[in-house]
């Protein structure tokens, strides 16, 4: 393993603990030894390169420094990484990705190069980018980086005529599925979801326990049909109800509740992004049925797709299909997943991209 895939890894033990700022990994080596580590801490506590440097001491000085992120400039709760790499006495600094932030974009390594520190920025990777692409989002557009997940059968169906799904994805899909809960700072769902499976939705570990930290949970819930007792009520973490103008009989007292207007029969679910994101939400998991999916699609929302497809045959013409909605008029138009990748889970194959510029040209319509 090479000193920046070591950063990357550390970086990866961040994500869904430091929003707003980035999950960020890093490492100091010197003699070709790795001497201390460090990883983003949850906001107002240190940087990952703060967090190494203090484990170092002394020893950081002559030494190198390889992190996932461009050190930051700028004074906000901690103060800027830059100068302390600088006081530290660092020789050299390897950069995996630049700071999309406006604030910074350069002015890192800019200023590490006026003190006399040598930095290399490496080819960006599918890797690096990857652990930062919700802050990149969030910082470049104010909106929260959008993941649409789903599993479908081999025939492309979520559930058999009846609405049974349980379970179409195998336990160790639905392990990652919980991983990616874990990473995510929301996970959103339809009332539909809510009625038919009376989730928890929680992020929880192997054995079924609820870890500590947990996403916000999002229903869409237009008409106040949330029932009281709904299960993922009584779970640790909290829950937003995004409803319309015209709900009622909705218990406002289960849970903190939001009142959108209304977009062709729906929630606005533009206005909903932008609330989340002027909240600090950076990433949102979006788990719903074909309803949800669907109205994403059609406005360009969905920046990133993880499709479990499990090898069993359903059928039905009734049947539910993961992605509903208008639907485009022709291939053309055609969302064509870019950067894709495959991942095994036990029997079953996760079809993993992005939805390109696409999502970026309905984003700033």
């Amino acid at each position: 393993m090479t000193f920046m895939a070591r950063a990357i890894e550390l970086g990866r033990k961040a994500q869904g603990t430091t929003s707003p700022n980035p999950p960020v990994g890093a490492v100091i080596v010197k003699d070709g030894k790795i001497i201390s580590e460090g990883w983003t801490q949850p906001p107002g506590q240190q940087h990952a390169e703060a967090m190494a440097l203090e484990l170092a001491g002394e020893l950081a000085r002559g030494a190198s420094l390889y992190t996932t992120l461009e050190p930051c400039t700028h004074h906000g709760r901690t103060p800027p990484c830059s100068e302390a790499i600088i006081r530290a006495g660092i020789a050299e600094v390897h950069v995996a990705s630049i700071d999309p932030n406006p604030n910074v974009q350069g002015g890192g390594i800019g200023s590490l190069q006026q003190a006399g520190v040598q930095t290399h920025l490496s080819d960006p990777d599918s890797e690096s980018t990857e652990l930062i692409e919700a802050f990149a989002r969030h910082s470049s557009t104010g909106l929260p980086f959008v993941i649409a997940k789903f599993a479908m059968s081999l025939d492309g169906k979520i559930a058999t005529h009846t609405g049974d799904s349980k379970w179409i994805s195998g336990e160790e899909s639905r392990g990652y599925v919980h991983q990616l809960r874990a990473r995510s700072d929301a996970i959103m769902v339809g009332i539909n979801t809510v009625l038919a499976d009376d989730p928890q939705l929680t992020a929880r570990d192997s054995d079924g326990s609820a870890l500590e930290r947990q996403p916000l949970r999002v229903v869409l819930d237009t008409h106040g049909r949330t029932p009281p007792n709904a299960r993922m009520l009584s779970q640790p973490g909290k829950t937003l109800i995004a409803t319309g103008e015209g709900a009622i009989g909705l218990d406002t007292s289960i849970a903190e509740t939001l009142v959108l207007p209304s977009s062709e029969g729906g929630l606005n679910l533009c206005s909903l992004l932008h609330t989340l994101g002027e909240r600090n939400i950076t990433s949102v998991l979006v788990e719903g049925g074909g309803t949800i999916l669907g109205s994403l699609f059609d406005q360009g929302l969905v920046d990133k797709v993880v499709a479990f497809v499990s090898p069993v045959i359903i059928g039905g013409k009734i049947a539910q299909s993961p992605v509903s909605g208008q639907g485009v008029k022709s291939m053309s138009d055609a969302f064509r997943l870019q950067n894709s990748r495959f991942m095994q889970f036990g029997p079953d194959v996760a079809i993993i991209g992005y939805c390109g510029e696409r999502a970026d040209v309905h984003r700033n319509s």
